[in-house]
C-alpha cells in the first residue's frame, strides 16, 4: 500500500492538518510508528505518543487540541478508531486479493463457469457444474463439490471443504479448515441398539458479506430442497458447530466453541459469547445477547435480553444469585453456629 496522506484523508472524508503530500506505506501503532507509517489516537490516555511518535500521519478526532507540538500530520475525523479500521480494511483487501492466475496441479471438473481474475491454488479441487463469480480467490488444499456456487469477491482459505450443493454469496471470507455441508447428527435408534444412518440431503447457504473462522463446520440440511442458512453479515469465530437445518439471523456474532443443535433458528444482531449451548428446534429472538458459557433450553421470544448461565437467566439476576452464591459458605458457617447455639440452649432448658 501506498498512498498520500491526502488520498487518505479524502478516502475517510476526513480533514488534513500539515503536509498532504507525504506517502504512507503501512498501517503501526502510535508507540511505534516510523516514518512512512500511519498510527491513530482514539484512547485520551495514548496521547503522550502523539508527541513522541515518528509516524508521518496520525488520525485523530476532529475536536483534538494538541498540547504541545506535533510533527506529524493530522487527518481530523469523527471517529478515528473507526477510520483506522476503514484503513485496515483497505489495506487486507489488497493483500488478499492480489493473487491471480491458476497454481499447478490443481483439477477442475466439466460444465464450469470462473469469472474474472480467480485465484486457484495449488492441489485445490473443483468439482463439476461449479459456478465461479469474479475476483475470487481459492487457497491451496481448497476442495469445492460439484453444484457449488461462490459469488464475487469470495475468499476460500487452504483446506476449506465445501461439499456438493453449497452456495456461498459475495464478499465471503471462510478460513483455513472450514467445513460446509457435512452431515448433520442424523441416526435412528434401532430395537437391536444399533444406529442405522440417516441420509443428509439439503445444502449450507451463505449470503453476503459473511466471515467464518477457521475449523468451523456447518451441516448441511436434512432434506433435499431444504438448507442451513447464515445470513448477511452474520461474523462466526473459530471452532463453531452449526447443526442441520438452522437458520442464523443477518449481523449475528457467534464467538468460538459455540454449539448450535438442529433445527433452531437465531434472529438478528444476536451476539453470542464463547462456548454458548445451544438446543435444538428452538427460536432465539432478535438482539439477543448470550454470555460466555451459557446454555440455552427454551426459546427466547423477547427480543433484546442480555442473558447469562446455565440454564440462561437475565444477566442483571444472574449477578445478584451470584452475589448470594459467594456468600454460601459463610451462611453455612453461621447457620452451623446458629444450630450449636440453639441445640445448648434447648439442653440447658430440659436440664433446668
Amino acid at each position: 500500500m501506498e498512498f498520500t496522506i491526502k488520498q487518505i484523508a479524502e478516502m475517510l472524508g476526513g480533514v488534513v492538518k500539515g503536509d498532504t503530500s507525504l506517502k504512507i506505506n503501512m498501517l503501526a501503532k502510535i508507540q511505534e510508528a516510523r516514518v512512512g507509517q500511519i498510527a491513530f489516537l482514539s484512547n485520551p490516555k495514548y496521547e503522550h505518543f502523539i508527541y513522541e511518535t515518528s509516524a508521518s500521519a496520525v488520525i485523530v478526532r476532529k475536536d483534538f487540541i494538541p498540547k504541545k507540538e506535533v510533527k506529524s500530520s493530522l487527518i481530523m475525523v469523527d471517529d478515528p478508531y473507526s477510520s483506522f479500521t476503514v484503513l485496515l480494511e483497505e489495506y487486507h483487501k489488497m493483500i488478499s486479493f492480489q493473487k491471480e492466475g491458476v497454481e499447478e496441479p490443481c483439477f477442475i471438473g466439466n460444465n464450469c463457469t470462473t469469472g474474472r481474475s480467480i485465484y486457484r491454488g495449488a492441489f485445490s479441487y473443483i468439482g463439476n457444474n461449479v459456478k465461479i463469480g469474479d475476483n475470487v480467490k481459492i487457497y491451496p488444499h481448497t476442495y469445492i463439490g460439484d453444484n457449488v456456487v461462490i459469488g464475487n469477491n469470495t475468499i476460500l482459505h487452504a483446506n476449506v471443504k465445501l461439499y456438493a450443493g453449497t452456495v456461498l454469496g459475495n464478499h465471503c471470507i471462510i478460513h483455513a479448515g472450514t467445513v460446509l455441508g457435512s452431515d448433520g447428527f442424523g441416526f435412528a435408534p434401532q430395537e437391536d441398539g444399533t444406529y442405522k444412518t440417516i441420509p443428509q440431503l439439503g445444502n449450507v447457504i451463505l449470503e453476503d458479506n459473511i466471515t467464518i473462522g477457521a475449523n468451523t463446520v456447518i451441516d448441511c440440511a436434512t432434506l433435499s430442497g431444504d438448507s442451513t442458512v447464515v445470513r448477511k453479515g452474520a461474523k462466526l469465530d473459530n471452532l463453531i458447530q452449526i447443526a442441520h437445518n438452522v437458520e442464523i439471523g443477518k449481523n449475528t456474532v457467534i464467538a468460538a466453541q459455540t454449539g448450535i443443535a438442529g433445527s433452531t433458528k437465531i434472529g438478528e444482531n444476536c451476539v453470542f459469547a464463547g462456548q454458548v449451548g445451544i438446543a435444538g428446534h428452538l427460536i432465539i429472538a432478535n438482539q439477543t445477547s448470550v454470555g460466555a458459557q451459557a446454555g440455552i433450553s427454551k426459546s427466547i421470544k423477547e427480543e433484546g435480553q442480555k442473558l447469562i448461565g446455565y440454564p440462561v437467566i437475565d444477566v442483571k439476576e444472574y449477578f445478584r444469585s451470584y452475589a448470594l452464591f459467594k456468600q454460601l459458605p459463610d451462611i453455612n458457617i453461621r447457620l452451623r453456629q446458629l444450630e450449636q447455639k440453639l441445640a445448648a440452649a434447648t439442653s440447658t432448658v430440659k436440664t433446668d
